[in-house]
């Protein structure tokens, strides 16, 4: 009979682990015990984060009633104290590393023509993580592909951090499109972005000043209702100088619920309404942190230690990442929302996942029709 892996361990080997374990001995710290190993580590949050443990004492339990599928998933018994003090001691970097390398598994456009979207979400941890991060809270900061889906880029840290702060550390791709609302409001920002050839979309605070160069004609009646090219002011406060100096696009324009928006954008030559476009694009970060939040429950952390928190979270993003890997590759029709609540409960079933995200037919079979047929001559 033909070995059937179980549905996470089908999962799991997207992840290539040859690159794995050359990610692993670069990021290996030298305070670990033997008896988790990183591969371990890494499947043990997976699957915390697939079948949604509340604890990491749920976690053991649940992985101590599965000990014929531990095997094939590289893992030997895990307890609750070999696991808290990985991740209290562990580097995150190894899981932030493999997050990057499964993201780029998914493709996705690169340089001119590629769509990124930029934003941060707070994640509420309360008073278990108050020592560290002084509010209780902690943002994963982001930048998405709406196009793959997949996040390119991440961070997280403390709630109080500025969202341009970590935006301005994280690195800028050549030619690509970034699109962000008005919390990555900084001259500076929008200076390197046009200096590396991207094109970005944004707001216009009320209080920014601008100086009109040409005004464009618009449809009457349209949702465009002003298209100009303006610039911004040459010196700011402490007269200190822009850093911002090229002309800019601003559009203001009408959306769906009638509610009225001034965009700005250093693209000088697209339409008005493929600028509007763009922003609307935005919300699909917005989505995104929803579905994380709803269905990878990363607002009940594991761990109240800085690492422990952030491997937590890139551990959900991991989790997120296998799963659109796996939708792709059965082409699967079920929204993925769905696909993971299977997989919460079938994650130890030794079920091939083109089969359990197939839909369900609702006809009854040939061999139970005579049975329930009424013959009536």
């Amino acid at each position: 009979m033909r070995f059937q892996s179980t549905v996470i361990g089908q999962l799991l080997k997207a992840v290539p682990r040859g690159r794995f374990e050359r990610l692993a001995s670069a990021h290996q710290s030298g305070r670990t015990k033997r008896a988790l190993s990183a591969w371990g580590h890494v499947a043990a949050m997976v699957v915390a984060q697939f079948c949604g443990a509340r604890s990491l004492r749920d976690l053991e339990r649940l992985l101590e009633r599965q000990s014929g599928a531990l095997a094939h998933l590289g893992l030997k018994d895990v307890r609750r104290s070999t696991l808290s003090d990985a991740n209290a001691t562990r580097p995150a970097a190894l899981f932030e590393a493999l997050a990057a390398e499964l993201a780029a598994q998914l493709g996705g456009g690169r340089g001119r023509g590629a769509l990124r979207l930029i934003d941060a979400t707070r994640l509420f941890g309360g008073r278990c993580i108050e020592q560290w991060t002084a509010s209780g809270g902690v943002k994963l900061h982001l930048v998405y592909d709406p196009d793959t889906p997949r996040p390119t880029c991440f961070v997280v840290t403390p709630e109080r951090v500025n969202d341009i702060t970590a935006a301005k550390a994280m690195p800028i791709e050549p030619g690509a499109t970034y699109v962000f609302d008005k919390g990555y409001y900084d001259f500076a920002f929008w200076a390197r972005l046009d200096a590396a050839g991207c094109r970005f979309v944004t707001r216009l605070k009320r209080n920014s000043p601008v100086r009109s160069v040409e005004t464009r004609p618009v449809e009457a009646g349209g949702a465009i209702l002003e298209d100009r090219v303006v610039t911004l002011s040459e010196r700011l406060a402490g007269q200190r100088r822009n850093p911002f100096a090229a002309a800019l696009r601003l559009v203001r324009l009408r959306i769906d619920n009638g509610r009225e928006l001034t965009l700005l954008s250093n693209d000088l030559a697209a339409d008005a309404a493929e600028i509007g476009a763009l922003y609307k694009a935005r919300w699909q970060i917005e989505l995104f942190f929803k579905w994380l939040k709803q269905n990878l429950k990363i607002t009940r952390f594991l761990g109240t230690s800085r690492n422990a928190v952030i491997i937590q979270i890139v551990a959900a993003l991991i989790t997120f990442i296998l799963l659109r890997i796996a939708h792709r590759a059965t082409h699967a029709v079920m929204p993925l929302q769905a696909a993971h609540r299977l997989i919460a409960h079938a994650a130890f079933t030794r079920r091939p996942l083109r089969e359990l995200f197939q839909p369900v037919s609702r006809t009854i079979g040939q061999r139970y029709a005579p049975q329930l047929l009424l013959a009536i001559p």
